[in-house]
């Protein structure tokens, strides 16, 4: 029994320096990310703009917002303290949206543009995928209610009602001058808000899942 405990020890140990190196790598990706974004010069092909402009895409911001939390998960380590793990989850849920939506949508439906480089290699790979894996490791004593994964949905929802706010009020327009920079409604407002709809829900299935693994890793059911 005391060497089972002994081993348990060691595997939280472990866990809590992974979550901690994993945590230092995101700041770094998304320091790295950003100032390639802000030095790149972008037409808008390839889901890239020109300098601050690209905060205008939910992935520049997905992944912004994860670098800021693991930010201060790591002042809140360093203070002895916890982070509300709803924050971690959000942040980790989005920028997997962004994986997801881009390895499994956008890069196979356009092959001819590089979805993955300069800003976007960091942006659409790199930091989400750290992202996710920090994440699942991640200590928690005990469960995540399963309400985070509904508030973990937030941010694509928020982003969906400014992006239809702002088409609304200031019109489609046309490339390269377009507020339909996602091509949502390319097909109709219909189709455009059944897109949205099916991002906010994978959004949420990206939550629950990472939760599930979260509960499963720390053996608590």
């Amino acid at each position: 029994m005391k060497h089972t405990d002994e081993q348990a020890a060691v595997s939280k140990d472990r866990r809590i320096w992974s979550s901690r190196m994993l945590n230092i790598l995101i700041v770094a990706f998304a320091v790295t990310g950003t100032v390639i974004m802000l030095r790149h010069k972008g037409d808008g092909e390839g889901l890239a703009s020109s300098g601050i402009s690209n905060l205008k895409y939910f992935t520049v911001l997905s992944n912004e917002f994860c670098g800021i939390i693991a930010a201060l998960w790591l002042v809140c380590d360093l203070l002895g303290k916890k982070l509300p793990v709803v924050l971690k989850l959000t942040a980790a849920s989005a920028v997997a949206l962004t994986f997801l939506i881009v390895a499994a949508f956008l890069a196979p439906m356009y092959p001819d543009l590089n979805l993955y480089e300069n800003a976007n290699l960091w942006f659409h790979l790199i930091l989400p995928l750290t992202a996710v894996i920090e994440f699942v490791i991640l200590r928690t004593d005990k469960k995540i209610p399963f309400k985070f994964t509904v508030v973990s949905a937030l941010p694509a929802v928020l982003y969906g009602i400014g992006y239809l706010v702002n088409i609304l009020v200031n019109g489609k327009g046309e490339w390269p001058d377009t507020n339909d920079w996602y091509g949502f409604l390319n097909w109709g407002y219909p189709v455009g808000m059944a897109i949205f709809a099916c991002i906010v829900l994978m959004d949420f299935a990206m939550a629950v899942l990472m939760r599930a693994l979260n509960n499963r890793i720390n053996k608590i059911s």
